[in-house]
């Protein structure tokens, strides 16, 4: 299972699709999400939320999972609450673990929202040598947790 989800994200991404998209789309089917709706609610997530830098779309992507699985639909539901925090909170401490941040420009060296250093990470292969391995430590992150 947990290989079938990595493997499956890796593919996405390397199909094109952004960090964000690959690691949601891998579990949509689980939470009975449709792949287009799971592909097009994380898009805007990839490279740190639209190219700024920000935080990781392969760690949006993994927290959108969880919020799938865990949570609330009530407000007055503060367990649901407390839980998905705390499940986000272990997620982001593993990725930090892995790789030392979960912002995206600490984690490539280079500020995606600049068109100059964005080509820079192009060029340098960050996107075929860095990013898979983003999502696929995202995406084995998350089926342990869930």
């Amino acid at each position: 299972m947990k290989k079938d989800r990595s493997k499956t994200a890796v593919e996405r991404f390397k199909q094109g699709f952004s960090c964000s998209q690959a690691v949601l789309s891998a579990f949509s089917d689980a939470f009975d999400l449709d792949l287009n709706l799971a592909l097009k609610i994380s898009q805007p997530f990839g490279g740190g939320i639209a190219h700024r830098g920000e935080i990781c779309g392969a760690v949006s992507g993994a927290l959108m999972v969880i919020g799938l699985k865990l949570g609330r639909t009530q407000a007055e539901d503060i367990p649901a609450r407390d839980r998905t925090y705390e499940s986000v909170t272990h997620f982001i401490q593993k990725f930090e673990n892995l790789h030392g941040s979960i912002i995206c420009k600490e984690l490539l060296g280079y500020d995606l929202g600049s068109e100059e250093e964005y080509i820079k990470a192009e060029k340098e292969g960050l996107f075929e040598t860095l990013c898979p391995k983003f999502v696929q430590n995202a995406a084995d992150i998350l089926t342990d947790l869930i």
